[in-house]
């Protein structure tokens, strides 16, 4: 009963505000999002969780839908991965770290050319994560992968290379989340 009244209430917000939602593990995600003047839809979502605590949900935005993760890494079309942080045990250096050891395993160990670009991941999200906040990492073709906090932008990062190995850290053949992949790419 109280999963349908959360439902009812999603809907009704949903309604209220005229922009689509979907429930994605403790909190929802818009369905529909824009970047640079494109138009980009919910490929799909899922969770990251460990040892059954749910730390963040993230969405993969795409123009057109896809499910294959090497092409949706190597393609050169405006596209976007969202992260909501769900939980108090990711802070700042917790996430970072992550994503550090993301393009580790997503460069099998190559990060050398990357090194000065990842770094700058580190600068531009200086400032503390806490539950609730939303993290933007977002490829616009021709210009490079732009950072936002909470729809502020931080920062750019250029280079194709770099985008290739940033979304390898979500949908490459070691995933931070295996589960969040899946969901990502249309499994949820």
């Amino acid at each position: 009963m109280k999963q349908l009244l959360i439902t009812l209430a999603l809907l009704c917000s949903v309604v209220a505000t005229g922009y689509a939602q979907i429930p994605v593990g403790r909190t929802v995600m818009e369905y529909e999002v824009e970047y640079d003047d494109t138009t980009l839809k919910m490929n799909g979502a899922g969770t990251c969780s460990m040892l059954f605590i749910e730390l963040y949900s993230g969405g993969l935005y795409l123009q057109e839908k896809s499910s294959d993760p090497i092409a949706i890494a190597y393609d050169d079309e405006t596209m976007a991965i969202r992260i909501k942080i769900t939980s108090k045990l990711i802070k700042r250096e917790t996430m970072l770290s992550a994503i550090e050891e993301g393009f580790e395993k997503a460069t099998e160990g190559k990060t050398g050319p990357l090194k000065d670009r990842i770094a700058k991941v580190r600068e531009y999200y200086a400032k503390p994560i806490s539950k609730g906040d939303l993290l933007e990492l977002v490829y616009v073709k021709g210009k490079g992968v732009f950072c936002y906090l909470n729809s502020k932008e931080l920062g750019v990062i250029e280079g194709q290379d770099f985008k290739f190995a940033l979304f390898k850290i979500w949908l490459g053949e070691n995933p931070a989340s295996e589960s969040l992949k899946k969901g990502m790419l249309g499994d949820f």
